[in-house]
């Protein structure tokens, strides 16, 4: 059903039942609605979102289903929790996690890898180096690597608290 939407240049997220939350009130009445619910968060908002306030009222409800959708950073909560943390703290709370976690990987914001190898193709020459500062380090070395057999162009992944001076 959902591939067919998408074919037809539908709305995936417009049907009946769904309700947009549009802010942090209507967010917080979630927890007095009936079951069952689906809370929908973009990757990496258990970082600072208002689902941290959800994560909080369901990561210990044992009949809940916690389900990352994207790319989450390492040492985020989010990723702590898909990496089976057993117990986590949400603005101060230690919250056991007794839900189902799970994920569904493939919808990151960002460019994959060929999509990113051909941006660097397409700038032609004008590129003197390349920084590559998002992903999971194995795959960010093994990108810059790509990028310097291919094009020869220095590739670099540069660590936590490193600076860099670009000139001009």
């Amino acid at each position: 059903m959902a591939q067919a939407r998408i074919e037809d240049d539908d709305d995936l997220f417009s049907f009946p039942g769904l309700e947009v939350i549009k802010n942090t009130g209507e967010s917080r009445a979630i927890h007095k609605t009936g079951n069952p619910k689906i809370i929908i968060a973009g990757a990496g908002m258990s970082s600072g979102g208002r689902i941290r306030s959800h994560e909080r009222e369901y990561l210990g409800d044992k009949n809940a289903t916690v389900l990352f959708v994207g790319y989450q950073t390492p040492g985020s909560l989010g990723r702590r929790i898909q990496d089976g943390a057993r117990e986590v703290e949400i603005d101060g709370a230690r919250v056991k996690v007794r839900a189902q976690i799970e994920r569904l990987g493939g919808y990151s914001g960002h460019a994959d890898r060929d999509q990113l190898l051909e941006f660097v193709e397409h700038a032609g020459g004008s590129i003197e180096k390349v920084f590559v500062a998002m992903g999971e380090p194995k795959s960010s070395i093994y990108l810059a690597q790509r990028i310097h057999d291919f094009f020869g162009i220095n590739a670099t992944v540069p660590e936590q608290g490193d600076t860099v001076e670009l000139e001009w």
